[in-house]
């Protein structure tokens, strides 16, 4: 593995705050665009979106004839002052090593998305290319992948499991309705847990319809999912306000504290601590993303 550049995480920090970008640390990142490596116009994003992350996509993007020239075209922009996540292509193919390659030595690539990843060694081997200490959000695309699931996570190259929902059902022949869907959901969300990782990131919305955007966001929260693809920086707002504490949660959190004591000091029997526990989670994540 190469050596992490000491200030990256600084230049992270301040480049995605002149970006645009919702300075949200990326454990708890709620809106995670995918941007056309082809678009660079785009690699920077209204402020007024609230995108938490932006990932730029240099795989389902890019047709094979223009890989060369879009990773050219990311690398430049990156050394131009850019700060992004980046989507490389999958480990089994050819694309792969050229993607880690010219990404490897540029400042600004705040992490990396592996697409179709099928085995914590495509992680791993990865990692090993990549500046000491560069997160890798693991894209689950495939029955093998999900199957694969437990030992993806366990890799301590791991940072956070995404669902590539659409390739998935490609894969398996499954539907979208969320019956169809509810297993690999809980699945991911239990492997992340399980491997003390963030909550896993849901596959986006396709239809540009904000009522079918609010609902499956609903289902993705009610699932334990922690965060969504958009394909849209439009659907940044919506998703965030999916994927967080509702004004009513963070008064119900506030009202159990005042119960229980935010340490439990008046915690009386065993059905108190799943509450207060709750209480403070929403409490926590309501600070970090100042809601109030």
């Amino acid at each position: 593995m190469t050596t992490t550049q000491p200030s990256q995480e600084a230049h992270s920090t301040r480049a995605a705050a002149t970006a645009g970008v919702a300075v949200v640390p990326p454990k708890l990142a709620r809106s995670w665009l995918l941007v056309p490596a082809t678009a660079p116009d785009a690699f920077t994003p209204d402020p007024a979106a609230e995108i938490d992350a932006v990932i730029i996509d240099l795989e389902d993007a890019v047709a094979a004839s223009g890989k060369k020239a879009a990773r050219e075209r990311v690398v430049e922009w990156f050394a131009n002052g850019g700060n992004a996540w980046v989507r490389i292509n999958d480990a089994t193919t050819e694309y792969w090593a050229d993607d880690l390659a010219a990404l490897s030595s540029v400042p600004g690539v705040s992490g990396i998305m592996l697409a179709k990843t099928e085995s914590g060694f495509q992680v791993d081997a990865t990692e090993d290319r990549l500046p000491d200490g560069t997160p890798i959000v693991a894209l689950i695309e495939s029955a093998m992948g999900l199957e694969a699931a437990p030992e993806i996570a366990r890799s301590d190259s791991t940072f956070r499991l995404a669902f590539g929902s659409g390739d998935f059902r490609r894969d398996t022949g499954m539907s979208d309705d969320p019956m169809a869907m509810a297993f690999p959901r809980a699945r991911l969300v239990i492997t992340s847990r399980a491997a003390k990782l963030p909550g896993p990131i849901d596959g986006p919305t396709v239809s540009a319809n904000e009522s079918i955007l609010e609902r499956d966001s609903a289902i993705s929260f009610s699932m334990g999912m922690a965060g969504r693809l958009c394909l849209h920086a439009s659907q940044a707002i919506p998703v965030n306000r999916a994927l967080s504490p509702s004004p009513a949660d963070i008064v119900w959190a506030r009202e159990v504290l005042a119960e229980l004591g935010e340490n439990g000091e008046n915690v009386k029997d065993g059905s108190d601590r799943p509450r207060l526990a709750k209480a403070l989670k929403v409490t926590a994540f309501a600070a970090t993303l100042g809601l109030s």
